[in-house]
């Protein structure tokens, strides 16, 4: 029986290399503290001075549940993350989790002018890779070039583009 993250009972998968954003986390945290904070601020302040709106005690609990509810909304950015092992490929973005098997994949590329990475797939198709983000500048490139390391490892028969970088 395996679970979300292709554990399975008692046992966890060995992964060669795991990757995550590095400097989004940061700006993530900071953007849901100060959205949480501004709502709830607004919150308490509705009774302060007469608008000729009467506000209640439940308008302002739920403003400030509101901008808790979109502060964990926003956490979910930096929850992206990379492995690649034996198994294939695990890329978690915002909301997903998906090993791709090695026989599935083509490629990783991160295309000109992209936010972050992609596992390249037959047929065109693509998986989103947030884990690897064109805002970490030298350390993208690293990873780059470590998961291109694996995949002439784990797939010898595909050789990674040289177009993309």
């Amino acid at each position: 029986m395996t679970g979300p993250e292709g554990r399975s009972a008692g046992s966890a998968p060995a992964w060669d290399l795991e990757v995550r954003p590095h400097l989004t986390p940061y700006f993530v945290y900071a953007a849901a503290f100060l959205i949480a904070a501004a709502h709830i601020t607004v919150g308490f302040l509705l009774k302060v001075g007469s608008s000729g709106v009467i506000f209640q005690t439940a308008d302002q609990v739920a403003i400030g549940l509101l901008g808790v509810i979109i502060g964990c909304l926003v956490l979910l950015f930096a929850r992206p993350r990379l492995r690649v092992g034996a198994e294939g490929i695990a890329v978690r973005n915002l909301l997903g989790y998906k090993v791709i098997p090695w026989s599935d994949v083509v490629d990783v590329s991160f295309p000109l002018g992209a936010r972050w990475a992609r596992v390249d797939l037959p047929d065109y198709e693509y998986v989103p890779a947030m884990a690897i983000q064109a805002v970490d500048k030298d350390r993208a490139v690293v990873a780059m070039d470590r998961v291109r390391e694996l995949i002439v490892r784990y797939r010898p028969d595909v050789s990674p583009r040289s177009t993309t970088s």
